[in-house]
C-alpha cells in the first residue's frame, strides 16, 4: 500500500521553480527530483537553460528537455490546475503572519493527499517567494534551521523535502537483511560457552553474559554479521 502511494505522488507532484538565476540550480533541482522518481518540471520566468544546468543535471538531463515554461505563477496555475499549490520559505512567519504558519517537512508528508495534483513552489535564489505568491499557496512549508544562517541553497531545501515525501520507499537490501532470532539467540549460546569456559567468579559471569545479551539486543545486525560473528566465536571456543 505504501509503495502504491509512493507512485501515485510520483505521478501527481509538480515542481515549480520560480523565476530561477542561475542555470546550475535548475540543474541541481532537476537531479534530485530524478533521485526520487518525480517527472515534472515547471520554470516560471526562467534565465536561459545552458550547458552549465545540463552539466548539474547529470543523469536527470530528460527531466530539463521536458521541462515546461511560463510567464508567471498565474499563467501555470490556469494552465495545469493544480489541486493544492505548496509554498516553500526559509523565514516562516508567527502568530501575526498568518499566512506564513508553516508545517515542517515531514508534517507536510503526512497530509499529502495522494490523488491531488500538487505543485511545490521554489522561490527565487535571492529572495524566495514573495508575501503576495505564498498568499497564494494552501500549505507553507519550512525546514528548521540554524538561525545563524537559516536560508538553504534551493537545490537542498528541494531534496530535504522530497525525501521526507519519499522516505518510505523501499530500497535494495540485498545482503542487509536483519539477522533472525534464531541466529542471534545461537550467538548469545555461543558466547555462554566461551564465559563458561573462563576463570570468573558466577556473578561475573552473569554480567558479562547479560551485556553480551543487551549489545545484541540494541545492535542492528545483519544475517552476513551473525553468521560471521558465529564462525569467530566458534574459533575461540574450539582454542579454549
Amino acid at each position: 500500500m505504501e509503495q502504491e502511494k509512493i507512485k501515485k505522488l510520483e505521478k501527481n507532484i509538480i515542481v515549480v521553480f520560480v523565476e530561477p538565476e542561475t542555470p546550475g540550480n535548475i540543474g541541481f533541482i532537476a537531479r534530485a527530483m530524478k533521485n526520487f522518481g518525480l517527472k515534472k518540471l515547471v520554470l516560471i520566468n526562467p534565465c536561459k537553460l545552458n550547458d552549465e544546468a545540463y552539466l548539474h543535471a547529470m543523469h536527470a538531463t530528460d527531466i530539463l528537455e521536458n521541462s515546461i515554461t511560463f510567464r508567471s505563477i498565474q499563467e501555470m496555475l490556469e494552465e495545469l490546475s493544480p489541486d493544492f499549490i505548496v509554498g516553500t520559505t526559509g523565514v516562516p512567519g508567527g502568530s501575526y503572519k498568518i499566512e506564513r504558519i508553516p508545517l515542517r517537512p515531514e508534517q507536510f508528508a503526512k497530509a499529502l493527499n495522494t490523488k491531488a495534483k500538487i505543485a511545490i513552489l521554489f522561490g527565487r535564489e535571492g529572495n524566495g517567494l514573495t508575501n503576495e505568491e505564498i498568499r497564494e499557496c494552501d500549505i507553507i512549508v519550512s525546514i528548521p534551521t540554524s538561525q545563524e544562517y537559516p536560508i538553504m541553497n534551493v537545490s537542498h531545501a528541494a531534496a530535504i523535502i522530497f525525501y521526507e515525501i519519499f522516505k518510505k520507499r523501499d530500497y535494495n537490501r540485498e545482503g542487509v537483511e536483519e539477522a533472525s532470532g534464531l541466529e542471534k539467540r545461537l550467538l548469545v549460546s555461543d558466547m555462554e560457552d566461551i564465559i563458561s569456559s573462563l576463570a570468573l567468579p558466577d556473578h561475573k559471569k552473569r554480567v558479562a553474559l547479560r551485556a553480551f545479551k543487551n549489545l545484541i539486543g540494541r545492535a542492528f545486525i545483519t544475517g552476513r554479521e551473525a553468521h560471521t560473528l558465529k564462525g569467530i566465536l566458534r574459533r575461540i571456543k574450539n582454542k579454549l
